[in-house]
């Protein structure tokens, strides 16, 4: 089949995951056109062919929490010029691809694509899980109103899809019809590597600068290996108890699956691969982005680490080591089995809209 694969460009997360996806429908003989946005087209367009560079959404952020006035503007402006490229490049798609079916991590223009020639539409994201699942009060409290807020920009993104494939490590009562929950998709680097525990802590903050959080580490005089914190750096740089490392994708991996326990913005991608590898984590959430929110409150709810609203202070990371043993423990309950099941789902999805029963 003709595949029409849209991958939104605001974090990395939606690149790495759809990678997995792209591989398999590769490999499973499928012709493949993708389009992405951002950071995300740099990173596909270095593995695959076929991968088309358009417009897309991005955040600012500064001191731990999203600009909103700032993003809607910079949005705004770089969309007058983004708005034509798009709309010239899926004139060159019609002409030269002709897909059959489109899958969206997120993205706008697929779907819009999709919906306009009237092809089945699947959605596989995470950010589905806010619009499509009923949520404990625990998890909204205090937030209700970004919470509808954000629900209904979730649901004005893609909807009326075929079928909504959501993420998500916990499993909380599904709302709406046309919609099955999976673990998170994992690359197979996380997959291919054995875990062991060390006692170091591993840092992922992607704020240059952040002293506030250096000061916090250097004062638990805990091991802390820090990726993200000093980007042009091209060796280790040891101060204390604290090692800030360049990044490097093979490196960050064995730290993470050596480590102790993580200390981490809320982002989905890496959350996952915490819990997979059973790794406890602290999750601070980004202000204003109600989905890193939701995501560190689950964290914490399911018992798989712990959730921090900012920036941190020595006492809330001694609560959080002091936590570590008992975050293990829940941790040790939990299973997936790598990708197969949502590999699965996908293969079913693809059988069923050739054979015309979507």
């Amino acid at each position: 089949m003709n595949v029409l694969y849209g991958v939104v460009g605001e974090g990395m997360g939606h690149a790495m995951r759809s990678r997995v996806l792209l591989e398999h429908l590769l490999s499973q003989g499928h012709q493949v056109q993708v389009m992405a946005s951002g950071r995300a087209h740099g990173y596909l367009a270095k593995r695959f062919d076929g991968v088309n560079q358009i417009h897309g959404l991005h955040l600012i952020v500064e001191e731990n929490r999203v600009r909103l006035g700032r993003t809607i503007w910079s949005n705004v402006l770089s969309g007058l010029a983004g708005i034509p490229k798009n709309i010239a490049a899926y004139f060159d798609l019609i002409r030269d691809f002709r897909p059959t079916l489109v899958v969206s991590d997120f993205e706008s223009w697929t779907y819009l694509y999709g919906k306009m020639h009237g092809l089945p539409v699947l959605s596989v994201d995470n950010q589905q899980f806010i619009a499509r699942c009923r949520h404990p009060d625990e998890i909204i409290a205090g937030h209700e109103s970004s919470f509808q807020l954000t629900k209904t920009f979730v649901k004005s993104k893609l909807p009326y899809c075929a079928h909504y494939m959501v993420t998500t490590f916990v499993r909380p009562e599904v709302r709406k019809p046309d919609t099955t929950l999976y673990p998170p998709i994992l690359r197979p680097e996380i997959l291919n590597t054995k875990t062991t525990r060390g006692e170091h802590l591993l840092v992922y903050q992607t704020q240059e600068g952040n002293t506030a959080l250096a000061d916090t580490l250097k004062r638990t005089k805990l091991p802390c290996r820090i990726y993200g914190m000093k980007r042009n750096i091209e060796s280790d740089e040891k101060d204390g108890n604290l090692i800030y490392r360049p990044f490097s994708e093979l490196t960050f991996i064995e730290d993470l699956a050596s480590c102790k326990a993580v200390i981490a913005n809320a982002g989905f991608t890496l959350m996952g691969e915490c819990v997979y590898m059973k790794k406890p984590m602290l999750a601070v959430a980004l202000e204003d982005q109600f989905e890193q929110i939701i995501n560190a409150r689950y964290l914490h709810y399911a018992g798989y680490g712990q959730c921090a609203a900012s920036l941190l202070d020595p006492a809330q990371v001694a609560d959080f080591v002091q936590a570590i043993p008992s975050c293990e423990a829940k941790l040790a309950t939990y299973s997936q089995d790598g990708n197969r099941g949502l590999l699965r789902g996908l293969d079913g999805f693809l059988d069923r809209a050739e054979a015309g029963v979507l």
